[in-house]
């Protein structure tokens, strides 16, 4: 199955010149065109993201990512079910072996409601109850995810305030209750994203070889 980023943006480890020292974030079709090397169309239609550990990066934060994301945000109330599914595998990972695979970001704040890592050979999530909340709650999501191993990573909220994460990997399934959202997050609009986001601040001293990558094989968003 190809997947499609005809409508997503993607989030590059790389400036708009090779001075510039804040990254770009560009339409997928103009990424996979102009970054061949960074976002790569497989010849089974997958997409790989590549995130070199040492690149340019957002804001004044040292860490790199390879994302896809939403270009418009929305409401909790917009739909009944906001949905983000990913069938994914981490090919490489950084020397700090963590990294985000997806995300629900909220619009005007540094902290997102919901960050999914692959960290050391599992999946784990921090999750903010309340708007408020500076201090995400960690949690395991699955035990025992390789790295090269393919997993399935489902983020669902809805429109009742509820968030559901799920994940699978050679036929194990994650067993989490669904959480409820705080009234607070009512007000807020969001967006999915997913891909890889180092969790490792890059230096002078990085080596150029280390890096996360990860191959997307199925993509799906839906907000109904």
């Amino acid at each position: 199955m190809t997947v499609s980023i005809d409508n997503l943006n993607i989030a590059l480890p790389v400036g708009k010149t090779p001075t510039d020292t804040v990254s770009i974030e560009i339409p997928g079709p103009q990424a996979l065109a102009q970054y061949p090397n960074l976002v790569t169309r497989l010849p089974d239609g997958s997409l790989q993201l590549t995130a070199p550990t040492k690149g340019v990066a957002s804001k004044s934060v040292h860490r790199t990512r390879c994302e896809w994301k939403e270009p418009i945000y929305w409401a909790l109330s917009g739909a009944t079910e906001h949905v983000n599914h990913q069938l994914m595998k981490v090919t490489q990972v950084n020397s700090a072996q963590k990294v985000v695979v997806a995300q629900m970001h909220v619009k005007d704040d540094d902290s997102p409601l919901l960050k999914v890592f692959w960290q050391k050979g599992k999946l784990t999530m921090g999750f903010r109850q309340n708007f408020n909340q500076t201090t995400p709650v960690n949690s395991t999501v699955l035990d025992n995810v390789p790295l090269g191993a393919e997993f399935d990573i489902l983020i669902l909220a809805t429109s009742s305030l509820m968030l559901t994460v799920q994940a699978s990997c050679n036929g194990r399934n994650s067993a989490l209750p669904s959480m409820p959202l705080d009234v607070s997050w009512a007000a807020r609009v969001f967006d999915f994203h997913g891909g890889v986001y180092n969790q490792i601040d890059f230096t002078d001293t990085t080596l150029a070889s280390d890096a996360s990558v990860c191959v997307i094989k199925d993509l799906q968003i839906r907000h109904a």
